[in-house]
């Protein structure tokens, strides 16, 4: 039998992971006996069939809600009255794609891409500065190439989970020491997050930041640390929202809203009136109001979550959020019992990529928050946002076809054995070689007479 420690999948020091405050022990060694529970979980191949579900249903709805929700601007985008589709059948385009994306990233082995990180990374910066030399300006903002069809941002969201899942498994202990986590994290992270503004696109750049931050705690980062990167975040973030104009006047906006809503935004105030138009079961689908003549701003995108509530009513946008509470659950138990740190960390960091954005999204929607401008994942209409989020799904959808597969100890480490069980402790009497003789043990019952 081949040794393990000849495995390239299996790195030294990267079988277990120490994880800091209520999350500590989510990553850790499964012995036999989880192993066997993970078998009957996720079935001999480890494929996770309740996330894939959940995707499935999300990009279902997507698809009809996009439909229903770009009648008019199809038609105000095309200067076709017959032309109804426009919007539609570029998202199920980019849906196929999206799903090719999926497959393919589920049928990859994922710690291909832990020797990707960096050369993947690099091209995303190179990309970020592209686009603030070359992007096509729409709403007083760079985000797109290639004549809007790529969204480097959405790109850096999977690609900086890939590059941080890698970089957080090789350091391990060494995180707590601020020369190997806090200014390597600020560095890199920083700077992506730094381009991203420049567009300017503050809502990528928190939803980044959230989610790498929260990778760093899971990786097991000094309290202080992240103490004091949550607070430069908090600074800079104010100091961002008080002098770009576009984010102070959403600023005022909400904090005049929290007192009377009609001093709110008109997007609000319209996203409002779509929720109450809806009711409890919506007016039906296709036949929602707020869509037409621009009275809901972005219906197909930013306010496609709106227009679920009010065609499909509070039952329907009930639904949604079930279906995504669901796949963040399946999301964070695939990493817990992901055989190494480095698929733990990367399931981890695109279930926080896509839980942070349907967050900010439906909290936009509801007033609780500024508007933002983050697409709600697999439903919005988006090719650069649908196609990176069903890339992140593949990666979950890989580490979890592992899951089903036995443990193999790691190379210089002591893991935490449960006991024994009994052909595996009979096995090991009969090859005891810590005996004297140096012999193999032989049972009584089959020794010869005679015999010492």
């Amino acid at each position: 039998m081949r040794a393990v420690a000849d495995d390239p999948e299996f790195i030294e020091g990267d079988g277990e992971l120490v994880h800091s405050g209520g999350l500590r022990g989510l990553f850790r060694r499964v012995e036999p006996p989880a192993a066997d529970e993970r078998r009957r979980v996720y079935g001999a191949a480890g494929f996770d069939w309740f996330l894939a579900l959940a995707v499935g249903v999300l990009c279902a709805i997507g698809l009809l809600m996009v439909y229903s929700a770009s009648i008019d601007v199809s038609y105000q985008a095309t200067g076709d009255s017959s032309n109804t589709t426009y919007f539609f059948v570029r998202q199920v385009r980019s849906m196929a794609i999206g799903l090719v994306a999926l497959v393919l990233l589920t049928r990859i082995d994922y710690h291909v891409w832990r020797r990707l990180a960096v050369p993947m990374m690099a091209v995303v910066a190179v990309l970020l500065i592209a686009v603030l030399r070359f992007g096509e300006t729409r709403f007083e903002a760079q985000r797109a190439l290639l004549r809007g069809s790529l969204q480097p941002g959405e790109l850096a969201k999977f690609t900086v989970v890939i590059y941080m899942a890698a970089w957080l498994a090789s350091k391990r202990q060494k995180l707590r020491k601020i020369t190997y986590g806090l200014l390597p994290f600020s560095i890199v992270v920083g700077t992506i997050a730094f381009l991203i503004i420049l567009q300017p696109d503050l809502s990528t750049a928190a939803s980044i930041l959230a989610t790498a931050l929260s990778m760093f705690f899971i990786a097991g980062a000094d309290w202080l640390q992240l103490l004091a990167i949550g607070g430069a975040m908090g600074v800079i973030g104010y100091q961002l929202a008080t002098r770009l104009e576009y984010a102070r006047e959403r600023l005022d906006a909400h904090f005049a809203a929290v007192e009377d809503l009609t001093q709110a935004s008109d997007h609000v105030q319209q996203a409002v009136t779509a929720f109450l138009n809806g009711g409890l079961t919506g007016v039906g689908l296709g036949e929602g109001k707020q869509k037409f003549a621009n009275t809901l701003p972005f219906p197909h995108t930013d306010s496609i979550f709106a227009i679920i509530g009010e065609e499909l009513g509070l039952i329907g946008t009930f639904i949604v959020v079930v279906l995504f509470a669901l796949l963040i659950y399946r999301g964070f138990r695939v990493a817990r019992f992901a055989p190494d740190a480095f698929g733990g960390l990367l399931a981890a960091g695109v279930t926080c990529w896509i839980a942070y954005d349907a967050l900010l999204n439906i909290a936009v929607m509801t007033a609780l928050i500024p508007p933002t401008g983050v697409p709600l994942p697999f439903i919005s209409y988006g090719g650069s946002a649908l196609v990176a989020a069903m890339a992140g799904v593949g990666l979950i959808l890989s580490v979890s076809r592992s899951v089903g597969r036995s443990a193999r100890p790691v190379r210089n480490q002591t893991p935490r054995l449960a006991p024994p069980a009994a052909e595996w402790r009979d096995a090991r009497e009969d090859h005891d070689l810590s005996r004297r003789d140096r012999r193999r043990s032989v049972p009584r019952v089959g020794r010869r007479r005679g015999s010492s």
